[in-house]
């Protein structure tokens, strides 16, 4: 579906934009990609990389409205990526969170509305359930933003959707580089949080995937949430670290012991697939019913008990200590 059309990718200097882009021509033929970012750096490195004929680099932030209006001209689909992302920067820096999580999606809301655009996807997080600091509280706004944005199009065809995921494998700011660095540098404990924290474990490809298969199911207004593994902090440790001992720092400012994907508060809305569930809207849209529990690939979903919660501590798949080296030696690929 992404052959001679155009793509934005918000943010898409980052991790996933890359790894976006790395795919789309890979598989696909794009008339034109597009990569909306701030830094002119990364920018510069991620040209080196990635030059094909179809891309193209233009500096903007999301902050900017007018610049998103340009940037969207001409465009079919925009994957939302771009977001501050770092929960202790966003507690000592708030509204500069909430100018480009929040002020900044409705900028994308608006210019894909005005340019027409046929399908956006925002990138959001696990933090966004139920959220406890303040990058959450951002994004479970963002999130509201694109799922009411679905009653705003009028006559025009822009529908809009969210895929929301838990920690990518070695990210950037993520605990395995960090836990890398200390068995490489042999020296001190690994600090850990909690010896009962959990997380959800992804690899960047397959959030990748996972929203390249999403634009081809969405019919606006889902959440949609992967079914993925669970770890436990203490085998991350085992894993990265198998010969240092360990040191229980306690949990941080905004940090939970388990990660929330599908709140227990949503489960009457919540429909569950083979292998992702959908969270669906709270408000129902002018422009008629959508079946859910049936997308457009034909896929069938069912709801699921009330009072059901998907968190990664009662997680039916947790990785064993041999399964998260896989895991890693897959990311790195």
């Amino acid at each position: 579906m992404f052959d001679n059309k155009s793509i934005l990718i918000t943010g898409g200097t980052g991790s996933f934009g890359r790894q976006y882009t790395k795919t789309i021509l890979s598989r696909y033929k794009p008339r034109r990609l597009i990569i909306l970012s701030r830094d002119e750096l990364k920018q510069y490195e991620m040209q080196q990389e990635f030059n094909a004929p179809c891309m193209r680099y233009f500096l903007g932030d999301v902050r900017d409205s007018e610049r998103m209006m340009q940037a969207m001209r001409g465009v079919d689909y925009v994957i939302h990526a771009a977001a501050l992302k770092q929960v202790p920067a966003a507690e000592y820096n708030p509204m500069e969170c909430i100018k480009t999580n929040v002020n900044g999606a409705e900028n994308v809301v608006r210019a894909a509305i005005a340019n027409n655009v046929e399908k956006v996807i925002a990138l959001s997080t696990d933090k966004a359930a139920n959220p406890i600091n303040l990058y959450g509280a951002t994004k479970l706004a963002s999130d509201k933003l694109f799922v009411a944005a679905n009653n705003m199009t009028g006559e025009a065809r822009t529908r809009f959707a969210v895929v929301r995921y838990g920690n990518v494998v070695g990210s950037r700011g993520s605990v395995v580089p960090f836990f890398k660095k200390i068995a490489k540098q042999g020296n001190g404990p690994i600090p850990i949080t909690h010896e009962q924290m959990t997380r959800f474990w992804i690899t960047l490809q397959q959030g990748v995937d996972f929203v390249l298969k999403n634009f081809t199911r969405m019919q606006g207004g889902e959440i949609f949430i992967p079914k993925i593994p669970s770890v436990h902090i203490m085998d991350l440790a085992k894993a990265y670290a198998p010969n240092h001992d360990v040191e229980i720092i306690g949990i941080r400012p905004g940090e939970k012991l388990h990660e929330i994907m599908c709140p227990a508060d949503d489960s009457h809305l919540t429909l569950e697939f083979d292998d992702h569930y959908v969270i669906q809207p709270t408000i129902k849209f002018f422009s008629g019913s959508i079946n859910y529990r049936t997308n457009i690939i034909g896929e069938e979903g069912k709801p699921v008990a009330m009072g059901y919660e998907y968190h990664s501590g009662n997680n039916p798949n947790f990785l064993s200590v041999e399964e998260i080296l896989e895991f890693d030696e897959l990311a790195s690929k």
